[in-house]
């Protein structure tokens, strides 16, 4: 009885990881809008196999100079602070910049209107060959791991959408 119980779970267990497989280990599948590009656009609630420690100030507060992370991405790059929307917004990443890898974001957001979501993506504006990554809460900054695009297009930027209660959106960029 052990035995067929045992393969049951087995089966399950693999049947429940395979959407996982859907879009280079992600939890979101792909959307692709063309043949042969991965032009495509979709949040991912990642987990990134670690975790962040809790606490920080209250959001609105004055933004620290480092994440509140219990281990390191590596040297954080300060990328600069912008005014947009009626929202004061300070960026940074940590690590290299490489084409097909990722890049370890945290944004300071204050002021302006409640926020009902923060999206990150790095390339163009228009975000055409980029995936856009929704970011987390953790402490008093939003975070995530931004997908760079390979190739990498010239020019490209970190880009920071911000999406108020009621659907009203501000987009910044800062330089990488």
């Amino acid at each position: 009885m052990i035995r067929p119980l045992t393969l049951a779970t087995a089966s399950l267990c693999t049947l429940a990881l395979l959407p996982l497989a859907a879009c280079g280990g992600k939890d979101t599948p792909a959307t692709t809008q063309g043949a042969g590009d991965h032009d495509h656009d979709h949040d991912h609630d990642h987990d990134h196999d670690h975790d962040h420690a809790a606490g920080g100030t209250a959001p609105g507060a004055a933004a620290p100079s480092a994440p509140a992370d219990d281990h390191s991405h590596g040297t954080t790059t300060e990328l600069g602070e912008q005014e947009s929307g009626g929202f004061k917004i300070k960026a940074s990443r940590a690590g290299d910049i490489k084409a097909g890898g990722d890049a370890p974001i945290d944004v300071w957001v204050t002021g302006g209107a409640k926020i009902a979501s923060v999206r990150f993506w790095i390339g163009t504006e228009d975000a055409k060959g980029s995936i856009k990554a929704k970011a987390e809460l953790e402490g008093d900054h939003w975070h995530t791991h931004a997908e760079v695009p390979e190739p990498l297009p010239a020019g490209a930027k970190l880009w920071i959408e911000i999406e108020a209660e009621g659907g009203a959106k501000t987009v910044v960029g800062f330089a990488l």
